[in-house]
């Protein structure tokens, strides 16, 4: 079990017991699947070939907000939830309001400027009366209470905002709705290092992020629909057949660092990992909509590719900003995050170059995803190795140490490639902790024999 560095003490460090998704859990994020959609769909209005930067802007409200409140509600359930008839009581009245949020994301949203933004704010206040009542249980501990008063008084503050929102639009016609976002965002930030004094049922936590992430590739799945539809060209097969294999890509990816890198017993107050997940769902949202656009010729090459391009990098930077969770085996080191930036570099300038190919652009992408899964899949593996595992590749190692005595370049470069790596690292930090049988030749594991070996045969790699 890893402990997230920032704020967590030992005092205060009692994990709770692994709580399950309960079934009204996934009844409330079906409503969500139907606000993924309907979000989409504003920036499928376009004019002379270019999304509107009004329009954007309604979209990256109305996403943040949907996220917000899910994220909202899946903390007060982890921590407080008890699935009795007050959970269910609050969480229908959620979804109940929320159908109205939906009914007001549309391009003529003005009309429904007033619809959209009471449910918003009854939401909130919702929410945070929770959080009131709940405060009754938990009178004599003193770190819960000021955990529960504060986190009320953020939705009531968000609340309010959007009601001064509400009166700036009504007064100047304009929309400040990003300021209640914000706030949210920061205010809960802030307030992690109380938050931290009493960590969340990661488990379930990262669950539930995982859960709404897959509701979001359904969407994309929907989104892709269109490109199996009419008489099957070549060119259509050819198209239909990247984006299926983009999707499949970002789910692979996404499911590999889950069941295999992600570390659930972390004890955290989760308010980073959630932060990051509020992010990724906004990625992979662009992503379905950038897809559709790839196929739409009234869309402008460059605005498409930008935002197709921007989106996916957007996706796996969230995405591997989640390996701070992840098992020690499986960390991130300087030289990965240098090689994903210039892989990530690449492909921006690839994608923009050929901005007018789109066939070549799919492609391109596709090859992207895989590097960017393999990378991803290697490091997953490493999750799974066993001991045994590690003596294997120690002894081989340490044949080659042997055989490469004589100046063999073949086995010096191999021998050099895994004295650089991190499974070097990994198998010298074993033998350093005393987990490897003391019978075991390993050589290959002292510093100053395998570095003396390369530097007499000038066997490191040149710059």
């Amino acid at each position: 079990m890893k402990t997230e560095s920032p704020g967590i003490t030992a005092p205060h460090v009692h994990p709770p017991a692994e709580k399950s998704v309960e079934y009204l859990e996934l009844i409330y994020d079906l409503i969500f699947v139907y606000m993924i959609g309907r979000n989409n769909a504003l920036l499928h209005h376009t004019e002379n070939g270019y999304v509107t930067q009004s329009m954007f802007l309604a979209y990256f409200v109305c996403t943040l907000a949907v996220i917000q409140i899910w994220n909202f509600t899946t903390f007060y359930i982890n921590l407080y939830g008890r699935n009795g008839v007050r959970d269910h009581v609050f969480l229908f009245l959620n979804m109940y309001l929320l159908y109205y949020i939906a009914d007001g994301i549309s391009v003529g949203w003005e009309s429904t400027f007033f619809q959209f933004n009471i449910a918003w704010m009854l939401i909130l206040v919702n929410i945070g009366v929770q959080h009131i009542i709940e405060l009754r249980h938990h009178q004599q501990e003193a770190v819960e209470s000021r955990q529960l008063r504060r986190k009320a008084a953020i939705l009531f503050a968000e609340a309010a905002l959007v009601g001064v929102h509400m009166a700036v639009y009504n007064l100047t016609g304009v929309s400040i709705a990003y300021v209640p976002i914000l706030f949210g965002i920061l205010a809960t930030i802030l307030s992690s290092n109380l938050n931290s004094q009493n960590p969340v049922d990661f488990a379930h936590l990262s669950e539930r992020a995982m859960l709404y992430v897959v509701f979001t590739f359904g969407e994309m799945i929907i989104s892709i629909a269109s490109y199996f539809t009419g008489a099957a060209t070549l060119r259509g097969m050819y198209f239909s057949a990247m984006a299926f294999l983009i999707v499949v890509g970002l789910f692979l990816s996404y499911g590999t660092l889950y069941n295999k890198i992600i570390d659930r017993e972390t004890v955290t107050n989760g308010t980073g990992y959630m932060m990051i997940h509020v992010f990724l769902i906004f990625a992979l949202n662009n992503i379905s909509v950038s897809l559709e656009f790839m196929r739409d010729e009234t869309v402008d090459n460059l605005q498409k590719t930008v935002f197709l391009a921007g989106s996916f990098i957007l996706y796996f930077v969230f995405m591997f900003m989640t390996m701070k969770y992840a098992r020690e085996r499986c960390t991130m080191h300087l030289k990965t995050v240098l090689i994903l930036c210039g892989f990530a570099v690449s492909f921006l300038i690839v994608m923009l170059a050929f901005r007018e190919l789109m066939a070549v652009n799919i492609a391109v992408t596709v090859i992207y995803i895989y590097g960017i899964f393999l990378l991803i899949y290697q490091r997953g593996k490493r999750s799974s190795e066993t001991l045994e595992d590690q003596i294997r590749r120690i002894t081989y190692y340490e044949d080659i140490m042997q055989r490469a005595s004589d100046g063999s370049p073949e086995l010096l470069r191999e021998l050099a490639d895994y004295y650089s790596s991190d499974d070097w690292k990994r198998d010298f930090a074993a033998d350093e902790a005393g987990l490897l049988p003391r019978d075991l030749k390993r050589g290959v594991l002292s510093e100053d024999g395998i570095y003396n070996l390369l530097e007499e045969f000038d066997a490191f790699p040149h710059a």
